[in-house]
């Protein structure tokens, strides 16, 4: 799209808006004259999605008003579709709870009269506030559900609306093959059938994406055929809102940052023109995230802030613990490590909550204790007057005793208590919860040792001093994973490695600053190992992802890490470490503490390494283990 095309849909906004609103006083006008009940219904209907486009408000007064009347005629056929517009409304304002209540009634009145549209249309927006509470399978089944309801009338439109809202569910699960691939079939059958209802919708979507894909000038590309689109069929300012803030992600992915503020800015003020608060939630917070990117701390800080209280006000979880680590983040830089480790904190509090819920709906949420954390953040502060050097050669000890001691404490329990089950059956349950109980203590213990020492670190001027805690910081969090998806799984006695991997290494690209910078690849399928033999090798993945990032990419050059791990048969396991750097990613490379640890445990499993160093570095490790896991 060309800046003119840009800069005459701007200019064309006050005369949408106002020929928008004569053409609804003149709806007003043929309502109030209007005698015949369903010409009425289908009069406020039409106003519903004039000001839906315009402001969301407007459109919920509408809304309301079409539920009064066909309330009060019991008119079955236009209740839920009344039902159904004021809880789209209410989604949109973010009033979740409101929007569920009216989604829920339109879908029992869709069932009653047989509309299997309706109830299709419905589990659409029921999936989009799940969406936005998180629940993201959740959202996919309803998505899915609707599918199979449109094909089984043969509704085009609708069936291309399906794919496209799966292909948005598959981009936030990183399944972005299948995502493209929902993406072009909805693109293709969107042009088939000259469906210009959808062709926003398809292209947006494919934009989506594209960036996901990091295929940026291809994502900008579909997001300024999807602006053409809205200019086009006048679609109104929330959609103008949307593809906006669309356009601006891409650019700002393309590193043309001052071009993508430009775009947030117009999309915020329309958003707040139009009342559209889910749109105000999302371009605020990308506002915040440009200007951090840009090193503007002072100036991201306040859209930070005002996004993450929109989303606390709203229970809009769906990229909440996103926003409070880029919070976190703003005050690490401007040297506020007080606020930045309590943003920190909230951030794991919401992941564990969530996980949680999902794992085990029986477990009570455990409550962080403010002044224990308090007592623990003083000892670390009077600890930073230790001499350097020796913190770093004492601490490592000190660590090291206390993981012993924790893991050892874990495992005594652990077989007191399988041998109490096996004499007192009744107990199961009861000794289920403990032993999550106990993965849970250990983990927060590793977490506050962990945040002791981030809090160390930054009293730190010395760099090779602050790196080597850095490390340990690291080391501790690949333990403290492991406790963490014991007591959220299922299955007590083994972890789910591909999960785990991308979990651990996600953790540390973001403690080194790399999440833009280096790609990770897992190229494994699922499965299941136990605690004795998932230990070592995330620390060793640790040790190896560490030296990568540090030695392999020089020079903000970006790469790729793939990780394979397979179980070749019931006692020996295969794992493949490769980057595409320089080649000079090695563990010989490191610290000597990292290589002498990464031998170590290797030894420990039994196991084998092999070092190359042709097209990047890779490692081979195999492992010969005692007992199958």
């Amino acid at each position: 799209m060309t800046m003119k095309l840009k800069l005459l849909i701007f200019l064309l906004f006050p005369f949408i808006i106002h020929s928008q609103q004569a053409t609804l006083a003149e709806l007003e006008r043929k309502l109030n004259s209007e005698k015949n009940q369903t010409k009425k219904f289908e009069i406020i209907s039409e106003m519903v999605n004039i000001a839906f486009g315009n402001d969301m408000k407007q459109a919920l007064e509408l809304a309301k008003k079409g539920v009064q009347l066909a309330d009060q005629v019991n008119d079955k056929n236009w209740q839920p579709k009344f039902y159904e517009m004021e809880g789209r409304m209410h989604a949109n304002l973010l009033q979740l709870d409101s929007a569920n209540l009216f989604f829920d009634k339109a879908m029992k009145g869709y069932k009653a009269i047989e509309n299997r549209r309706g109830q299709a249309s419905t589990s659409f927006k029921m999936a989009w506030v799940l969406k936005k509470k998180g629940e993201y399978e959740k959202a996919m089944q309803k998505n899915i559900y609707a599918l199979k309801l449109m094909e089984s009338i043969d509704d085009k439109a609708g069936i291309c609306d399906a794919m496209t809202r799966i292909s948005w569910d598959l981009t936030k699960q990183n399944r972005l093959n299948e995502a493209l691939d929902y993406a072009e079939k909805a693109i293709e059958m969107a042009e088939k059938n000259n469906l210009t209802s959808e062709f926003f919708y398809v292209y947006s979507n494919a934009g989506d994406v594209a960036i996901a894909m990091e295929k940026n000038q291809v994502s900008l590309d579909y997001f300024n055929k999807a602006a053409a689109i809205v200019k086009e069929q006048n679609l109104g300012l929330t959609s103008l809102v949307d593809i906006g803030n669309s356009q601006g992600n891409a650019l700002k992915k393309l590193g043309r940052y001052d071009e993508a503020i430009r775009f947030y800015t117009n999309s915020l003020r329309m958003a707040k023109e139009s009342n559209y608060h889910n749109g105000i939630t999302t371009v605020t917070a990308n506002l915040g995230e440009i200007n951090l990117l840009k090193g503007n701390y002072k100036e991201a800080l306040p859209y930070q802030l005002e996004t993450v209280r929109l989303q606390e006000t709203n229970n809009d979880i769906a990229n909440l613990i996103e926003n409070y680590h880029h919070v976190s983040t703003i005050y690490r830089k401007l040297n506020d490590f007080e606020s930045a480790l309590s943003y920190k904190q909230k951030a794991y509090d919401l992941r564990d909550s969530i996980g949680s819920i999902e794992s085990d709906a029986k477990m009570s949420e455990l409550l962080t204790k403010y002044e224990t954390e308090k007592k623990e953040e003083t000892i670390a502060f009077q600890e930073a007057k230790i001499a350097q050097q020796k913190l770093v050669q004492y601490l490592g000890i000190v660590v090291v005793a206390l993981l012993l001691g924790l893991l050892i404490f874990a495992l005594i329990s652990y077989r007191n208590r399988s041998k109490s089950n096996r004499l007192l059956a009744q107990k199961n349950a009861e000794n289920e919860l403990l032993m999550k109980e106990i993965h849970h203590r250990v983990k927060n213990n590793l977490e506050i040792v962990s945040s002791l020492l981030a809090l160390q670190s930054a009293q730190i001027d010395d760099l090779k001093t602050k790196e080597a805690m850095t490390e340990g910081q690291n080391r501790v969090n690949s333990i403290s994973i492991v406790h963490q998806k014991l007591y959220q799984g299922t299955n007590l006695g083994s972890i789910e490695m591909k999960d785990y991997f991308l979990n651990l290494s996600q953790s540390i690209l973001d403690s080194f600053g790399a999440e833009q910078k280096v790609k990770l690849n897992l190229a494994m399928e699922k499965l299941d190992l136990d605690i004795d033999t998932a230990v070592p090798l995330g620390l060793i993945i640790n040790e190896l992802l560490t030296n990568t990032i540090k030695y392999a990419f020089p020079e903000g050059d970006k790469g790729t890490i793939t990780i394979k791990l397979e179980k070749q048969n019931d006692q020996h396991l295969h794992l493949v470490v490769t980057d595409n750097g320089i080649g000079k990613s090695g563990i010989t490379h490191g610290t000597g503490f990292g290589t002498q640890l990464v031998s170590l445990l290797t030894q420990q499993l039994n196991g084998t390494m092999k070092e190359e160093s042709e097209n990047g570095t890779t490692h081979i490790f195999d492992f010969k283990l005692r007992k199958a896991a």
